[in-house]
């Protein structure tokens, strides 16, 4: 950082509302870093509904018990698209869930590079049981918010964000 700039102070409490003209992004950065943190998102050794699981482990439990409960079949690299992680880390997960008795891994028939998923009978009572913490969760956190307008106004404001979010990230990869 240049001695003639000074970075801005950090604000632990709820952000200001205007916009900063030089880096407009800086509220959203702002806003969205107290979210994750007031979340919980930031200790990997539980769930933010409360689950002593990491939160990666526990998202990759739920993508999968989502497309079994929808008779899709799953390969490592759909938890990469899912995910939002790249392969080395979707392969070390793999790894990790396979050796906590949560998934199966075994060669694809079709194509011997890619490793089909499944979840273990205990691997899908697990996704149940974090389902049902995950629901009671946000069921909680919705019930906190003053009106059913602001329930309908929180839930399109993040849709809105995450459109944005793919856009950019489709935007940059283009590059």
């Amino acid at each position: 950082m240049s001695p003639s700039r000074k970075a801005a102070p950090r604000r632990e409490g709820p952000a200001s509302r205007e916009l900063d003209v030089e880096h407009p992004g800086d509220l959203l950065r702002t806003s969205i870093q107290r979210f994750v943190r007031t979340f919980g998102l930031l200790d990997g050794d539980q769930t933010p509904c409360g689950v002593p699981l990491a939160p990666t482990h526990a998202h990759a439990l739920m993508a999968l018990f989502d497309r079994e409960s929808r008779d899709i079949a799953s390969a490592q690299q759909d938890l990469v698209r899912v995910l939002g992680i790249d392969k080395s880390n979707v392969t070390r997960l793999c790894a990790k869930m396979v050796e906590a008795g949560h998934l199966l891994q075994a060669e694809s028939l079709e194509d011997g590079r890619t490793w089909r998923l499944s979840l273990t009978p205990r691997g899908r009572r697990l996704a149940e049981r974090v389902e049902d913490a995950s629901r009671l969760r946000f069921d909680h956190v919705l019930a906190a918010l003053p009106s059913d307008t602001a329930r309908v106004a929180v839930i399109r404001s993040l849709d809105l964000l995450n459109e944005a979010i793919s856009a950019t990230r489709t935007m940059e990869e283009s590059r």
